[in-house]
């Protein structure tokens, strides 16, 4: 059974996450006659079979835990991984500013350990397709294991080679790149995706963004963005309402940009001052009336 969201009462087969009361918390899948252990005792799986979520239940030792369905940001940080991965605060951005969602085909190069793998395929549901290249057969094995975890492997085209030899792809709606030198590979970017597609990469360096906004530039690409997103929780105390001690802080700057077709001279004069506008107004708030 996969990664269930919809159901109103634990079955068998369902991923379920036991969270204690200071928000420790277990993700593991239910099986008749099983059992999760720890050091805060164990809980039988038969005594969740068939309780409603949200329910609490107590280990052998008087622990209380209280049955959730996981969401994606959790199942995301608890994926097996050999690499570093995505953090959800900048998974959840990419895919709203990249205007992923149901039906798209989308690429991403640099599967790793599929943490982004697995947002994309949620994303784009069960019409649409994600193309995923990786030049590591042993980190592409580990994302197939963790895209099956949660029932989404049949969303997934996986190819194992390198982007150089360019996308077997074309007119694709978005496309990712996690890799130390994506600006190696503009190129083949632009001959995958349409016009006014989105294009996405994160890296952790402020030299590699400028050279990948140089080869963004060479190659027609418009409307650039990047930015880092900086993420801090708070005590949820009445009393003592505070920042926690510790926050997510910088762990990569996201670059985003759009492919545009420029057929005459002035239409990159008019590019470049498209550009120029909006470095005068970056950090504005612009309000935009839809009607």
């Amino acid at each position: 059974m996969s990664w269930n969201l919809r159901s109103t009462h634990v079955a068998d087969g369902d991923l379920v996450q036991l969270v204690g009361l200071r928000h420790k918390s277990f993700i593991f899948r239910v099986a008749v006659g099983g059992k999760m252990e720890s050091h805060r005792g164990v809980i039988l799986h038969d005594d969740l079979i068939g309780k409603p979520w949200g329910t609490k239940v107590t280990s052998h030792l008087g622990n209380p835990f209280f049955i959730l369905q996981p969401a994606l940001g959790d199942l995301l940080k608890e994926l097996p991984r050999n690499t570093q991965i995505l953090y959800p605060k900048e998974i959840g951005f990419t895919l709203v500013t990249m205007g992923i969602g149901e039906g798209q085909r989308v690429i991403e190069a640099g599967t790793g350990s599929g943490a982004l793998t697995c947002a994309l395929s949620f994303a784009v549901g069960q019409t649409g397709r994600v193309f995923s290249y990786e030049v590591r057969p042993e980190m592409q094995a580990m994302a197939q294991k963790n895209l099956n975890r949660l029932g989404l492997y049949d969303r997934v085209d996986f190819k194992l080679r390198d982007i150089a030899e360019g996308f077997d792809e074309t007119e694709i709606d978005a496309l990712f790149l996690d890799l130390p030198n994506p600006y190696d590979y503009i190129g083949q970017v632009k001959a995958a995706l349409k016009f006014g597609g989105f294009f996405g990469a994160i890296l952790p360096t402020s030299n590699q963004v400028t050279r990948l906004i140089l080869a963004l530039r060479q190659h027609n690409f418009a409307f650039i963005d990047i930015c880092e997103i900086l993420l801090r929780y708070y005590k949820a105390e009445p009393e003592r309402f505070r920042p926690v001690d510790r926050m997510v802080a910088h762990t990569g700057y996201l670059v985003f940009a759009r492919p545009v077709l420029i057929g005459q001279p002035e239409d990159e004069v008019t590019l470049h001052a498209i550009e120029g506008l909006r470095e005068e107004t970056a950090g504005n708030t612009l309000q935009t009336e839809i009607g």
